[in-house]
């Protein structure tokens, strides 16, 4: 049995480095497997033509690949600057709320010397408290809030640093009352439903109830698309349980999560994250920082590859790598290095089986049984036919140590849906109304693609015809002929 199936699967970021074709269809034969579409400062124009080309790369290498859309979600962010300004230690920065559409956006007070900031979000000033930390600019510049009126607040510099156009506020332990969803996050969704996208990662999920506009927006259109939620703020750790049961998935993204708790508490809470999603059978993705010096360097650092072992034995499903491919300069190593320390650490050091798992009908504890099987079998191969994704994810989540699981579906959705999954190799092939003819399809094309060979031992799980015609849940042992 062919035993090069990557476990933890790669997403990547297309950007600028990315959406040349060569590269693109070089990165789909190295294995990549979901890609993302950062829409923070996206066009529809590109986002429509980069789906064309990554679809007709795909078709050139003929291997489909799945279609993320990360949705940029509510957000703090500074209003335009003539200038960068440099704010220094002790000084006075009054920030106000400037709609888009309003004035100028930055005027210094030469009496008092004070810097007038705007900000897009009106309940900036309501949501604040004097001592409250404000992090500018992916926390390069800490204030601390000291006075407030009506419509402003005043802060101390604290950290100093330069301020540019546009640069992201972070208000740690604030719960602000941002919608979930903006305008643009609503017409982005529909374009992404438009263009057949597989998953939608929801930015700065608070709570559980947030994800259910972007859910009712999803079926109004008719999509059947997987919602990933990303944890980046207090909020949502406080809410992870509860988040982790609506979503279909989470993303850790450790960028502003990394600004918004304590940098010390980042590594426990990933493992919490994993923990939970894998109690509870969803998908997780660890993301941020994978390999960042690798966007001018063509080598990691040693604490990169660490990052990515502990990611791999943590037993996430994903690792993703973001500004490595969007801008950097070795988009095809980066892949490489993922490629070859997932594999090492995979080789080297066997997973645990997961038994937190609580299974709880006759089908699903059979699942435990083909998974307890295939262990005491040297690792034989799970088949599974599957219409939703729902049994490759229970096994998937159960972790197997050593055991490949081959899922086979006739939905291109479903199929790619599973390309996410830890461990499960999906394939997309019509299954055949007799339950055996759909087995003996799938050793062939098990065979054809040269993931196994005569004689391989195989745990199936499938439907078989009962008296009257009765459809009968079944376990059985077989070999490849």
């Amino acid at each position: 049995m062919c035993t090069s199936l990557r476990q933890t699967k790669i997403v990547f970021t297309i950007g600028p480095t990315t959406s040349d074709e060569a590269v693109l269809t070089r990165m789909i034969e190295n294995g990549v497997d979901v890609c993302r579409f950062n829409m923070a400062h996206a066009q529809h124009d590109w986002f429509r033509d980069t789906i064309a080309l990554v679809n007709s790369c795909c078709r050139k290498v003929g291997r489909r690949i799945a279609l993320m859309m990360d949705v940029k979600g509510p957000e703090i962010r500074t209003r335009d600057v003539p200038d960068p300004i440099d704010l220094l230690l002790d000084e006075l920065v009054e920030f106000s709320y400037q709609p888009l559409d309003g004035g100028l956006a930055y005027t210094r007070n030469i009496a008092s010397g004070v810097h007038e900031i705007g900000v897009n979000y009106p309940g900036f000033v309501a949501d604040l408290t004097v001592g409250t930390t404000v992090l500018v600019d992916s926390g390069l510049i800490r204030l601390i809030t000291e006075e407030l009126t009506e419509e402003s607040v005043l802060c101390r510099v604290i950290t100093p640093g330069t301020l540019g156009s546009r640069r992201h506020i972070n208000l740690p332990g604030v719960k602000v009352k941002l919608p979930a969803l903006t305008e643009k996050d609503i017409a982005d969704v529909r374009v992404g439903i438009e263009q057949g996208i597989d998953f939608f990662a929801l930015s700065f999920v608070r709570e559980s109830s947030d994800l259910d506009q972007l859910r009712q927006l999803l079926r109004d259109h008719g999509s059947g698309a997987h919602v990933i939620a990303k944890i980046e703020d207090e909020s949502g750790v406080a809410h992870l349980d509860q988040i982790v049961q609506a979503s279909d998935g989470v993303m850790v993204a450790r960028g502003d999560l990394g600004i918004e708790v304590p940098f010390e508490q980042l590594p426990i809470f990933q493992r919490r994250a994993v923990d939970t999603c894998l109690s509870l059978a969803k998908p997780v993705i660890i993301a941020t920082h994978m390999l960042e010096s690798m966007i001018h360097s063509p080598v990691p650092t040693r604490a990169e590859i660490t990052d990515i072992s502990n990611s791999v034995r943590e037993q996430a499903d994903c690792v993703m790598l973001s500004g490595e491919t969007t801008i950097g300069k070795y988009p095809e190593r980066c892949i490489d290095v993922l490629n070859r320390v997932i594999m090492s650490v995979q080789r080297a050091q066997p997973g645990v089986r997961n038994d937190r798992l609580v299974l709880k009908t006759g089908k699903e504890k059979m699942l435990r049984a083909a998974v307890d099987l295939s262990e005491q079998m040297s690792g034989a191969g799970i088949v599974v036919f599957t219409r939703s994704g729902d049994l490759a994810r229970l096994l998937s989540a159960q972790r197997p140590k050593a055991s490949p699981i081959f899922a086979f579906t006739d939905d291109e959705n479903v199929f790619k849906r599973m390309l996410m999954l830890w461990g499960v190799e999906p394939f997309l092939m019509e299954l055949d109304e007799d339950p055996e003819q759909t087995i003996v399809n799938a050793f062939d094309y098990l065979k054809r693609s040269e993931w196994a060979i005569a004689g391989d031992p195989m745990i199936v799980i499938t439907n078989v015809l009962g008296k009257g015609a009765k459809i009968i849940d079944s376990l059985q042992v077989r070999e490849i002929e």
